[in-house]
């Protein structure tokens, strides 16, 4: 199977098939929040404006995390390569880490003043879903898309790499999407059984953080790369903190449901009243 052509052209129009995904992802990560926030009762007329900005950050901080953690291994002798996002190298964390402040800080000035737990859970499910897209309309159409060297029957090949190679980006569609499916079972315990806000944001946060670590360890990860050593080690310590989180939440709620309430204190007055009228 020949590589997914990286570039087309419409006339004299040259579209990088790689940004051409990654707008898709991000214009149905805006419609699928704008939609849960709807149903949750919340206006969504602020959400353009602060999409684009989240946009914007979350490519900034994807590009400088890559440029940092792989800058003696390709950049620091290519500085050119560094603007060349349409080539791919953008690193999921970097954009994470500063699409999500971005877009909380603006929603709150921006927004309704939703509670910070209910924001998290509802943009959760909309993180990973876009993630499921994405990965199969960013990374599988880009240069250099494809894992280690495979001779297996599943092996793919990839623009800029030579021989078949592991379809990660397949592997971590799939992957994403059952955790996708897992933060929509939370989220059903969250409604309807009276489970602890932000309990679908921890969720997700702690199989996301496993779900990296496996993708990055067994199908990605070059001996002796510090970046790749840096993205295992953040997957765990996403899972841990993802995990006690959760059970943070639901300890303090157990500790709720499980007091049971103060008696009235007696009134004095009422007292008086009673015995006044004997």
């Amino acid at each position: 199977m020949k590589p997914i052509p990286v570039v087309f052209h419409i006339g004299p129009l040259q579209l990088h098939t790689y940004g051409l995904g990654l707008a898709i992802t991000f214009w149905f990560a805006y419609r699928y929040l704008s939609r849960r926030l709807r149903a949750h009762g919340w206006a969504d007329e602020w959400l353009a404006s602060v999409t684009i900005w989240v946009v914007i950050a979350a490519l900034v901080g994807a590009r400088i995390v890559h440029v940092v953690a792989n800058w003696t291994s390709q950049y620091e002798h290519n500085p050119g390569q560094i603007v060349q996002v349409w080539n791919g190298g953008l690193s999921s964390f970097g954009g994470l880490m500063l699409g999500i402040p971005v877009g909380f800080i603006l929603a709150r000035r921006r927004g309704p003043r939703i509670p910070g737990l209910q924001m998290a859970d509802l943009v959760t499910p909309v993180l990973l879903a876009s993630w499921t897209i994405g990965r199969l309309l960013g990374p599988q159409l880009m240069v250099r898309g494809g894992g280690h060297p495979t001779t297996a029957w599943y092996g793919m090949y990839y623009a800029g790499e030579v021989g078949k190679r592991l379809p990660v980006p397949l592997f971590q569609s799939a992957m994403t999407f059952v955790m996708l499916l897992v933060a929509w079972r939370v989220e059903r315990y969250v409604e309807h059984r009276g489970g602890p806000r932000g309990l679908v944001m921890s969720v997700g946060i702690m199989i996301w953080g496993v779900g990296r670590f496996i993708e990055e360890h067994f199908w990605l990860a070059r001996p002796g790369n510090g970046g790749d050593l840096a993205v295992q080690v953040t997957g765990v310590v996403l899972a841990v903190l993802g995990a006690t989180i959760s059970l943070i939440l639901l300890a303090r709620q157990r500790a709720t449901t499980s007091t049971p309430p103060s008696p009235a204190t007696p009134d004095p007055s009422a007292g008086e009243g009673i015995a006044a009228t004997a």
